[in-house]
């Protein structure tokens, strides 16, 4: 195989056989010598860089479309732009990079820094080679799916590089990309201050707004909600928990044992569940009653343990209401609700996460909400608890 440092086609083969055979890369990747700063010089940056500049043309040629309107920033404000994306990007692979190497022996591996920017670099490729959708800024999106099949590679990566047991490189990438979720986060509000002082206005905006009390730090992620950063560690630490395989899937068959016949009128006329491996297990029953119906579901992610119990640890809350409806998240006594409704179709969604472990969901048509509350809460939740011991 062609030196990845090598110029021209070194670099450009070496992504195409991470993104495209990354079984057979990542034994080879293991072998090589590099250091960190071989790694970003001459592999990261110039893939770095194709999402800004791309970005930066895009919203020149194209800016960016609103609900009303486009918005296109001045050549000053893209540059701008570009450059702290370019600078955050590769603060991104360091800080990534050294949270990959701390966490590696915590999960049974082997803290070697090298293998950890191997490591983070080559699964990101596929995000950084993705940024040449920011030319089209509706596209720009898309990286997105990109991202996905990065976590993929750093699942696949994680054993030959930094010697992480098969059996806990779920739970090395859960915590891994966590960690990297808060540097976005963070990442994105430096940019933001700095831009908004440089007066770039809209599109500084739309990045987010923080503000603080004491430790605790609040970041308003528009089109989500409100996120209480200071509870980033205890989550961590819960979802580490979960994934030593301490905790086990129940049994679907058990978990329809908690379905009942009848719901304040709506008859139970049929039943499922799936086995989704040490991920967890779903089971679900029908509900009906006249031409209404709804379905209630119920979720044990244990394989995955705390990823259903981040939201709630960490504070997230969002609400939104016009005349057709409205859309709520918060956390109850750190547990998480998510409720919605349509006036207009009288259906709905209403969601309960219990011992952060376990999401109960009523989905479908009703007189109002309170319905869908009230089979969610006919689930006992002191036998699902008596289930997961």
């Amino acid at each position: 195989m062609d030196n990845p440092y090598a110029p021209g086609g070194g670099l450009v083969q070496r992504a195409k056989s991470i993104i495209l055979k990354p079984t057979e890369t990542w034994p080879v990747v293991a072998g090589e010598p590099a250091t960190p700063g071989d790694l970003i010089t001459r592999y990261a940056l110039p893939l770095i860089v194709i999402g800004p500049i791309a970005q930066l043309i895009g919203s020149q040629l194209f800016g960016y479309n609103m609900i009303f309107a486009t918005y296109r920033p001045s050549l000053m404000s893209g540059l701008t732009t570009a450059l702290f994306s370019l600078v955050m990007g590769v603060v991104a692979v360091i800080v990534i990079a050294l949270v990959a190497e701390f966490l590696a022996d915590k999960f049974g591996g082997t803290a070697d820094r090298p293998a950890a920017f191997k490591l983070v670099v080559y699964s990101l490729t596929p995000a950084w080679v993705a940024g040449i959708l920011g030319l089209i800024p509706m596209l720009a999106t898309l990286g997105i799916l990109a991202g996905l099949y990065g976590l993929y590679l750093f699942y696949q990566g994680c054993t030959p590089l930094l010697k992480v047991p098969q059996d806990k490189a779920v739970g090395f990438t859960a915590v891994t990309t966590i960690a990297a979720i808060v540097l976005m986060w963070t990442a994105s509000l430096v940019t933001a201050s700095v831009a908004g002082a440089l007066g770039m206005g809209m599109g500084a905006a739309a990045l987010g707004s923080v503000g603080s009390s004491g430790d605790s730090v609040q970041v308003n992620v528009p089109g989500f909600g409100k996120i209480d950063t200071s509870k980033i560690d205890a989550a961590t630490k819960q979802l580490q928990a979960a994934t030593n395989g301490q905790a086990k899937p129940i049994d679907g068959a058990q978990l329809q044992t908690l379905f009942p016949a009848s719901l304040n009128g709506f008859n139970r006329t049929a039943m499922e569940a799936n086995a989704m491996g040490q991920m967890g297990t779903e089971a679900e029953a029908t509900y009906t009653l006249g031409d209404k119906s709804f379905r209630l579901k119920l979720v044990d992610s244990s394989g995955l343990g705390a990823l259903a119990g981040i939201g709630g640890a960490m504070g997230v809350t969002h609400s939104q209401e016009d005349a057709d409806g409205y859309e709520r998240s918060n956390t109850v006594d750190g547990q998480m609700q998510i409720e919605k409704w349509n006036n207009k179709n009288h259906d709905g969604t209403f969601t309960q996460q219990v011992a952060s472990r376990f999401m109960i969901t009523a989905e479908g048509e009703a007189d109002s909400i309170d319905q869908l509350k009230a089979a969610v809460a006919a689930i006992d939740q002191g036998k699902l608890a008596e289930l997961a011991k």
